[in-house]
């Protein structure tokens, strides 16, 4: 179906690495073959009204949209969001009738080798060698080959199935934890969301990968941290609400847990006196494990042309299940 569209691009006021300048669009409508939409850019103020009430299609990201959805769009048929996760709209009324569709397969190669580095940095024990170093102290720290260990990843979305996969490739025992438990290529075996109890006593290193639901929200807390068995590995790159961040400063100080990589929180960033800051054997990374500046734009519009008027597109977000 040809695409006959009136686009408007809304990017945030302030400088933004990953803002979608007009090189890229016209780019991507070039590699499209140059289907007939009008694109507009916009950013959030006095203007935007305006430009709002002729545009048919939005792309934008999760905090603009939030702040709109209340502005008058009388032509609005779909918005396209550049990101995956729609957590932020919880709770918004959305729009009758119109489409949310996000760029859900952007992620996954550059959170793949982002994960080959957090897997084996906990393994090898990372962060006691470099509180050694800082020190100026010599302590050798031996460890096991990672190959065999088992691992557990909870979502087989994009950023789980790019996780298990990291797993695969180190020779790990992968498990994965979805909703249905549809069996994934890069996973041994996939379990449904209740065996997750069952789970956690034989895991080695648990990823969060999933979405941010009220089903998810504080999934891992205190009773189930202590499930996992001693020395075990927890690594969130879900979202920093699926986890109880004091309860996994305890289980680290405690030495139940051998160690954990964190690339997002709960707030964003977390205060200057968090306890995350200090708790030993806790890498903090500040949410950067799945977004490659060089393609991420690219890649989203190449999703956005592929899918924009297709009638049942992979990236349709239902905002009932929350992704």
């Amino acid at each position: 179906m040809e695409l006959r569209r009136n686009v408007l691009i809304i990017n945030p006021v302030e400088a933004d690495p990953f803002a979608v300048t007009e090189a890229q669009w016209q780019a991507a409508w070039a590699r499209a073959g140059k289907p007939p939409v009008t694109a507009g850019f916009a950013t959030p103020g006095p203007d935007l009204a305006a430009a709002l009430a002729t545009a048919d299609t939005i792309i934008t990201g999760p905090p603009i949209l939030a702040d709109i959805l209340a502005l008058p769009m009388p032509r609005l048929e779909s918005v396209f969001l550049l990101a995956a996760g729609v957590d932020r709209l919880a709770g918004l009324a959305w729009p009758r009738g119109v489409r949310l569709l996000n760029n859900r397969g952007v992620h996954g190669a550059k959170l793949r080798e982002y994960m080959l580095w957090a897997l084996l940095a906990l393994h090898m024990r990372a962060p006691v060698l470099a509180m050694a170093q800082v020190a100026r102290r010599w302590e050798p720290v031996f460890t096991p080959a990672i190959a065999g260990r088992r691992l557990t990843v909870v979502g087989t979305g994009d950023l789980g199935g790019a996780s298990a996969s990291a797993g695969k490739a180190l020779g790990m025992n992968v498990t994965g934890i979805s909703r249905q438990g549809r069996p994934h290529t890069a996973c041994d075996r996939v379990l449904p969301s209740a065996a997750l109890d069952a789970v956690l006593p034989e895991t080695d290193a648990l990823v969060l990968a999933c979405p941010l639901t009220p089903a998810t929200r504080g999934l891992l807390d205190a009773r189930r941290l202590a499930l996992l068995p001693a020395g075990a590995h927890v690594l969130n790159v879900g979202r920093g609400a699926l986890l109880d961040q004091a309860a996994l400063v305890a289980a680290l100080a405690s030495g139940h847990l051998g160690g954990a990589v964190l690339d997002v929180t709960d707030p964003e960033p977390p205060s200057p006196d968090d306890k995350l800051w200090s708790a030993p054997n806790l890498i903090v990374t500040p949410h950067i494990s799945a977004d490659d500046p060089t393609i991420y734009n690219d890649a989203s519009l190449d999703l956005f042309f592929a899918t924009v008027d297709q009638a049942n597109p992979p990236n349709l977000v239902d905002l009932g299940l929350g992704y």
